[in-house]
């Protein structure tokens, strides 16, 4: 028989109080760093400062946690660089590479991009991870090729160019300068990528317009 006194055990599984925000944070910090593949749960754990039970109620599995470590990435830093509102297309592309030169570099950020590390590091991932990571690189593409077709309408990128394939050279290249910030590169080596890169760019021949080549660091 039970005692009247005795007192009524504790829920199981109760996730611990903590600041979600600021374990989300830590998590980015941790996958930017090591890659989906190479970061454990117990790395995980330890940088969020919470224990397995709480990470499964809070985030749901180790790929949903990633999902929205790499939505915070680009809320924060793919989506910082306003250069749609540029005045030309190719003023546009300049702006975000070079952008990226310093975002890549930055001393208090792990090296490289979160997306790109991304796609190299999440070949054991479900297919519908996969996807969803590709459709995110698809988006950023997409912003890039709108801008281009923009600038085909304004009159300041020639007519005959592929849009969809000056964008994609152009994600290549930031998906290069991202393996160079990883391996070291510095901003000014990063920079020279860009000045060689926009080198690249189509000349439009407007009549009684000028291209302007110039772009600022």
């Amino acid at each position: 028989m039970k005692s009247e006194d005795a007192k009524p055990k504790r829920p199981r599984g109760r996730p611990r109080s903590f600041d979600r925000e600021a374990a989300l944070e830590r998590a980015m910090e941790v996958f930017w760093r090591s890659g989906f593949e190479g970061t454990s749960l117990h790395d995980l754990t330890e940088a969020m400062g919470i224990n397995p039970p709480s990470l499964y109620a809070a985030f749901g599995d180790k790929e949903r946690l990633f999902l929205e470590c790499v939505e915070r990435y680009q809320t924060k830093h793919g989506g910082a660089c306003p250069y749609e509102e540029e005045p030309t297309a190719r003023g546009a592309v300049a702006k975000l590479l070079l952008y990226m030169a310093t975002e890549l570099t930055k001393p208090c950020n792990p090296r490289g991009c979160m997306m790109v590390m991304a796609a190299a590091t999440c070949s054991g991932s479900s297919e519908e991870m996969q996807s969803a990571l590709q459709e995110r690189r698809k988006s950023s593409r997409a912003h890039v090729k709108a801008r281009i077709e923009r600038g085909i309408r304004e009159g300041d990128v020639a007519r005959d160019i592929d849009a969809a394939a000056l964008a994609d050279f152009y994600a290549t290249v930031i998906s290069g300068m991202s393996m160079q910030a990883r391996d070291g590169a510095s901003k000014k080596s990063l920079i020279a990528t860009v000045e060689a890169a926009m080198r690249a760019w189509p000349e439009a021949k407007p009549a009684g317009k000028t291209a302007k080549r110039a772009i600022t660091a």
